[in-house]
C-alpha cells in the first residue's frame, strides 16, 4: 500500500482567521536573530573548551589552539552550507530534512538517524559532567543524584516552551562570557609575570605534523554543534529566511573565535600537557592555576549552569528532529504531534530525557566516543546536498553559482571527511552498528525499500 504524503501536511499550512481556533497546534515563531545566536552558542557551551582540554592537548601534543583553527575552518565551510540549504528548505529537521529534500526519504533518514545519535547523546553528556563536577565539589552526594535531578529540572524548563528556553539560554551564555573573559584576563596577569617562551607554540603542528591536529579537530568538531541546532529552529524564528543563515554563521564563528582565544591562553600558562594531574578535570587545574581556588569554586559553578543550558538547547533541538520524523511518518505519528497549549512536542522531549537516564551508568568516555560518528557524516551529507540541490537540481552553473555552490561546499565536504576519517576506530564502530540499526528499521518500514518514505510538507 502507498504512503499518503497528504495526510499529515504541515500544522503550519492550516487555516487563518476564523478558522484558526480549530486549526491543528504548531511552533511558534517567537525567535529572533539574538535569541537564535544564543541559542546557538548556549548549545556549544563556550566553557567547553575547558572540558576537553586536557585530552585534546594530549592528542595534538600540546597544540590545541591549531586543532580548533582547523576545526574552525572545517565548520565554517560546512557553516555556509547550512546557510545557503536553510533559506531553500525552511523546515524543522536539520541536515535530515535538507538531505530528504535533495537526495529523498531513505538517505534522508539514514542521515537524520545517524545525527540523532549526536543529539541523544549530547544532553546525556552534559548530565555525566553536573554529576562529576557536582560530585568533585560535594563529595559526600553521588553524581547520579545530581544528574537525576537536572534530568528532571530541563525536562521542566523544556514544558515552559521554546520562548522560555531561549530567554534563559541568553543568560547562560552571558554568565559562561563573563567567566570566560574573567579567565582570559587573569591569565594575561599571570603572564605578565610568567611570560611564555613561544606566544606561537599552541599554534604550530609539531613533531607529529599536521595528523594529530586534524585528530583533536575531529573531536572538537563537537563544540560546533551549535550551528546545525539552530537550523532545526526553523518554525521557531520570526523570519526563518533572514534570521536561521545568519544565525548559523555568527553561532560558529562567534563560538570558533572563544575556542581558540582560551586554548591558546590556556596552552601559554600549561605548555606541557604532562604537567596535568588528569586530563579529565585539566580545566579545572588551569583556572585554579591562575585564579585560586576561590575562582576554581567559582568555575565549577558556571559550568555545570553552562551544562544545564547546553543540555536544554540540545535537548531541544532533538525533539524538534523527532517531531519533524514523527510528523512524516518515519516515526511513530505519535512523535509528531504538539502540546495543544504550550505548543511542544512533549512526547519526544520525554523521550529525550529517558534516553538521558544512561547517563546515571554509563561513563563519560564511552557516551563522547558515540558522537563524532555522526556528527561529521551530517556535515558531510549536508555539503553534498548544496551540490545536490543548486548545480545538479537546479542547474546554477555559471561561474559564480560554481564557486558558491560546488568548489565551496566541496572544500567543506573534503575537510570534513578527513576530520572524519581522523576519528578513534571505536567510533566508528559504535556509529555504524548505529546506523545499520537505522537501515533495518527503515527496511522494515518501507517493505525491503519498495515503498518510499512520505516526504515533509512544508506550510
Amino acid at each position: 500500500m502507498s504512503v499518503n504524503t497528504e495526510s499529515h501536511a504541515s500544522p503550519l499550512a492550516a487555516a487563518t482567521g476564523a478558522a484558526s481556533a480549530a486549526r491543528p497546534p504548531h511552533l511558534r515563531r517567537v525567535l529572533g536573530l539574538a535569541a537564535l545566536v544564543m541559542f546557538g552558542l548556549s548549545y556549544m557551551a563556550p566553557p567547553t573548551v575547558f572540558t576537553t582540554f586536557g585530552t585534546v592537548t594530549q592528542i595534538t601534543d600540546g597544540h590545541l589552539a591549531a586543532a580548533y583553527v582547523v576545526a574552525l575552518a572545517t565548520m565554517l565551510f560546512t557553516a555556509f552550507s547550512y546557510a545557503k540549504l536553510s533559506r531553500a528548505i525552511p523546515a524543522a529537521g536539520s541536515a535530515y530534512s535538507y538531505t530528504q529534500q535533495t537526495f529523498g526519504g531513505h538517505l534522508g533518514f539514514v542521515t537524520g538517524w545517524t545525527l540523532m545519535l549526536d543529539y541523544l547523546f549530547l544532553p546525556m553528556i552534559n548530565f555525566l559532567l553536573i554529576g562529576l563536577y557536582m560530585n568533585a565539589a560535594f563529595p559526600a552526594i553521588p553524581g547520579w543524584v545530581f544528574a537525576l535531578a537536572s534530568i528532571l529540572l530541563v525536562l521542566a524548563f523544556i514544558a515552559g516552551g521554546v520562548k522560555f528556553v531561549g530567554k534563559s539560554s541568553g543568560v547562560i551564555v552571558a554568565v559562561s562570557v563573563v567567566i570566560i573573559i574573567v579567565f582570559v584576563a587573569l591569565s594575561i596577569s599571570y603572564l605578565s609575570g610568567n611570560p611564555a617562551p613561544s606566544v606561537t607554540a599552541p599554534f604550530e603542528t609539531g613533531s607529529g605534523g599536521a595528523g594529530p591536529i586534524f585528530a583533536g579537530a575531529a573531536v572538537l568538531a563537537l563544540s560546533f554543534l551549535g550551528f546545525d541546532a539552530v537550523s532545526t529552529l526553523s518554525e521557531d524564528a520570526r523570519n526563518a529566511e533572514r534570521d536561521i543563515p545568519r544565525a548559523i554563521v555568527i553561532t560558529t564563528l562567534l563560538g570558533g573565535l572563544i575556542f581558540i582565544v582560551v586554548a591558546w591562553v590556556g596552552g601559554l600558562i600549561i605548555p606541557d600537557w604532562h604537567e596535568f594531574t588528569a586530563l579529565d578535570t585539566a580545566g579545572i587545574e588551569l583556572v585554579e592555576k591562575v585564579g585560586g581556588p576561590v575562582l576554581s569554586a567559582f568555575f565549577i559553578a558556571m559550568f555545570v549552569a553552562g551544562c544545564i543550558g547546553s543540555a536544554m538547547t540540545s535537548q531541544v533541538s532533538v525533539s524538534r528532529i523527532i517531531y519533524a520524523m514523527g510528523r512524516d511518518g518515519l516515526l511513530p505519528r505519535a512523535f509528531g504531534k504538539l502540546h495543544p497549549r504550550r505548543g511542544t512536542p512533549v512526547l519526544a522531549a520525554v523521550t529525550v530525557s529517558a534516553v538521558s537516564l544512561l547517563a546515571l551508568v554509563l561513563s563519560l568516555e564511552m557516551a563522547a566516543t558515540m558522537i563524532s560518528f555522526g556528527a561529521l557524516f551530517a556535515f558531510s551529507m549536508v555539503n553534498l546536498s548544496v551540490i545536490k540541490h543548486f548545480v545538479v537540481d537546479q542547474k546554477r552553473r555559471t561561474g559564480a553559482d560554481l564557486a558558491k555552490y560546488l568548489m565551496v561546499p566541496l572544500v567543506g565536504f573534503a575537510l570534513t571527511i578527513w576530520l572524519w576519517t581522523s576519528l578513534a576506530p571505536g567510533s566508528f564502530l559504535v556509529g555504524l552498528c548505529w546506523m545499520a540499526a537505522g537501515i533495518v528499521f527503515l527496511a522494515i518500514r518501507t517493505k525491503g525499500f519498495r515503498q518510499a518514505p512520505p516526504k515533509l510538507t512544508f506550510g
